[in-house]
């Protein structure tokens, strides 16, 4: 495939002072097309505009879409720097294998996001509590009502200037345990990042807020006991206090899906000298560990959730409270330890910041 063409580029210039989250979208998308003939090709740096679509595009119909997240962040130094841009392409990939699009390039990938970082980063203030949100997306673009894959299809990469996720002074967040919906199944689609898999989930999120909570928490489908995820976050659970504290997640089953986030938090976890932890958890075992005192902390984690602290659950089989219902020590010398390598203020011996410029 012949190298992508160098991309116009506009500087933005409106400021985003108060973003909250999902909405404040930055002026330029990148585009990019497929094709059996010619492969990935025509990258083209635009204004954010309005998509015209064939009613039949077939994506539209039957959710051939795959898509991503990641954040770019504003640098200690004024520069901008994409964390982890090259597992978030590789995982980009395997979501699109999983429903049969064409894989982007890992450095057409990368190369995408930095053009589009360096047309909009001046909406980005110095608040280092603001990111760029950056929104990959891959769909099938044919004209078709047929059940098949498509076999033309288009890439588009978005951008918002992005607050906080539960909004500005967090605490800690409530959760619902969902046991009447399931979110993946095995040998299904729940360790990919497609867009099949989302709104299915809103009945049960909705469910949660009726609930009087912010997020829903998954169990397995099998048994529905396994604590799997929560919406759109990985969880973790930790034991203990002080250095002997051990920091647990639910083991990669094929049914949840394997955050860049959770990965960044396994190493940190041990590089601050606590003990990382993988294995299956059951929702009474994290009652009954949270009773006892053994589980101190919840913390949920994603690239939009960064790190936040679980306070409370609610069940069909009785509430509990974590620890003394506030953020534990642990979640928030992680997140620091996370927030301080986003902005280039710690050692980043994994080389995961990709820097702009």
């Amino acid at each position: 495939m012949a190298s992508a063409p160098a991309l116009r580029v506009t500087n933005a210039s409106r400021v985003v002072h108060n973003p909250g989250h999902g909405d404040a979208f930055t002026d330029h998308m990148v585009t990019m097309d497929w094709t059996p003939a010619e492969g990935w090709h025509g990258a083209d740096l635009r204004r954010l505009e309005n998509l015209s679509l064939h009613p039949g595009t077939l994506g539209l119909h039957y959710a051939q879409v795959a898509f991503e997240g990641l954040k770019a962040h504003r640098q200690h130094d004024g520069t901008m720097a994409v964390f982890r841009p090259r597992d978030h392409a590789r995982r980009f990939q395997r979501s699109a294998r999983r429903v049969v699009i064409p894989e982007v390039p890992e450095d057409l990938f990368v190369r995408a996001i930095e053009d589009l970082i360096v047309a909009d980063e001046a909406h980005l203030s110095d608040d280092p509590a603001h990111s760029i949100y950056l929104r990959p997306m891959v769909f099938g673009t044919d004209p078709s009502l047929m059940l098949r894959p498509s076999n033309t299809f288009r890439f588009l990469l978005m951008a918002f200037v992005a607050g906080g996720f539960f909004g500005k002074q967090v605490s800690g967040v409530s959760v619902w345990v969902s046991r009447e919906h399931s979110r993946a199944i095995p040998g299904g689609t729940g360790d990919v990042k497609i867009a099949a898999n989302y709104a299915p989930s809103f009945l049960a999120q909705r469910a949660a807020e009726q609930a009087g909570c912010q997020q829903v928490v998954w169990l397995d489908a099998v048994e529905r006991r396994w604590v799997e995820e929560m919406g759109g976050m990985n969880l973790f659970f930790v034991r203990g206090r002080g250095k002997d504290a051990e920091v647990v997640t639910p083991a990669l089953t094929g049914t949840l899906l394997p955050g860049v986030t959770r990965n960044s938090l396994l190493t940190l976890t041990e590089r601050l000298g606590y003990r990382p932890r993988e294995e299956r958890i059951s929702v009474d075992q994290w009652r009954d560990e949270c009773r006892q005192g053994l589980i101190t902390e919840v913390f949920a984690c994603g690239t939009a959730a960064v790190v936040t602290p679980v306070y409370q659950v609610r069940d069909v089989d009785g509430d509990w409270t974590i620890g003394d219902g506030g953020p534990g020590p642990v979640t928030l010398r992680l997140r620091e330890a996370l927030v301080d390598l986003h902005h280039g203020l710690a050692p980043d011996p994994d080389g995961w910041l990709h820097r702009i410029g």
